[in-house]
């Protein structure tokens, strides 16, 4: 039986073609794609096309065009066997790590993927991503989706998309998942890790949670940082969460007029999560005496997650109106694989 799969354009490279006599690009028309990739008549899928009424950069990408991409997955869910989502690269991954969030009961392939060069280009990796991405969101067994949940593909491999990070502005190879297994490979075959996939309940029924909030910072702590400057992000009208990218496993320097601050802060009401810089390993506040200040004011441990899975996860439960502790909570808990704390 022919999958059917909806591929939803939001704009970014890979939906760029080169218009040769001005050089520029063009947005792509979608109704002409088997003229210009022909390879897709290939696929054993019935293809459909929608997206965005206007492309835009993914630079100006916002949580509202979040839910945009929620609402056509949940108008369109029951109609397709999965979905195939084309994004520009600069914010791919914290779109699909909000998407990993909103989706519940999910039981079908969400998979973002993209270009570093313009489907028209002679060397473009377009055409690889897109054909790969459509042909793993399309993998059935025993007539259920081989794959149920949000990804990335790009280049070859298939990612969970909270657990995903751009790495490269100029390689192909643009995307890395620093502390969980590839999901998949694309080689001669298309290769399924299924030991490390993720399957929601089938019991949840699929909902979309639409209630998102940013009132939140994120500071990434470096050697000098003025007293002037972190009062001023501290101070922020509104801010709820406060993103602190510590040292290491999440050490910060030991001032006494910051320690005192965080203390003020905290007893304000201002909810701080301490991630790290790093691009592998996890946080482990209490772990040196320059964490210690963290434990005290009853920092949240943001374990393993990665920057656009911190931000998307925090917008997430902000939306939900949740009380401190039970804010805490959820962010310390694995939601959708996003943390190696609680799936090993």
């Amino acid at each position: 039986m022919r999958t059917k799969i909806l591929l939803i354009y939001t704009g970014g490279t890979i939906g760029m073609a080169k218009d040769y006599s001005s050089q520029s690009l063009k947005p792509f028309d979608f109704e002409n794609l088997i003229k210009h990739i022909p390879e897709l008549s290939l696929i054993d899928s019935d293809i459909s096309f929608t997206g965005f009424e206007k492309p835009i950069d993914s630079s100006d990408m916002n949580p509202g065009h979040w839910v945009q991409l929620a609402e056509i997955i949940e108008k369109n869910y029951s109609q397709y066997d999965g979905f195939v989502i084309l994004h520009g690269t600069d914010t791919m991954a914290y779109s699909a790590s909000a998407l990993s969030f909103m989706l519940n009961g999910l039981q079908k392939p969400v998979i973002f993927t993209g270009s570093q060069l313009p489907v028209g280009d002679l060397r473009t990796d377009a055409k690889e991503n897109l054909i790969t991405s459509i042909h793993f969101a399309s993998l059935q067994e025993d007539g259920k989706p081989s794959i149920r949940e949000v990804c990335i593909y790009f280049e070859y491999k298939l990612l969970r998309a909270n657990r995903t990070t751009k790495i490269s502005a100029e390689n192909f190879d643009a995307f890395a998942s620093p502390d969980y297994p590839d999901l998949g490979e694309s080689g001669i075959r298309l290769d399924v890790r299924k030991h490390v996939l993720r399957f929601e309940e089938e019991s949840i029924a699929f909902s979309v949670n639409k209630r998102l909030n940013t009132d939140l910072g994120l500071m990434k702590i470096f050697p000098g940082m003025s007293r002037e400057f972190i009062e001023n992000m501290f101070a922020t009208k509104g801010m709820k969460v406060m993103i602190i990218e510590a040292f290491g496993s999440g050490n910060i320097f030991s001032f006494d007029w910051f320690k005192d601050l965080l203390r003020k802060r905290a007893e304000e009401g201002l909810l701080f999560i301490i991630n790290s810089q790093c691009a592998g390993g996890m946080v482990e506040i209490g772990r040196y005496e320059t964490s210690d200040i963290f434990k005290e004011i009853g920092a949240i441990n943001g374990f393993d997650l990665t920057t656009e899975a911190s931000v998307a996860k925090t917008i997430h439960l902000l939306g939900q109106d949740l009380s401190a502790d039970e804010f805490k909570k959820r962010y310390e808990t694995d939601l959708r694989g996003e943390l190696t704390y609680l799936t090993q």
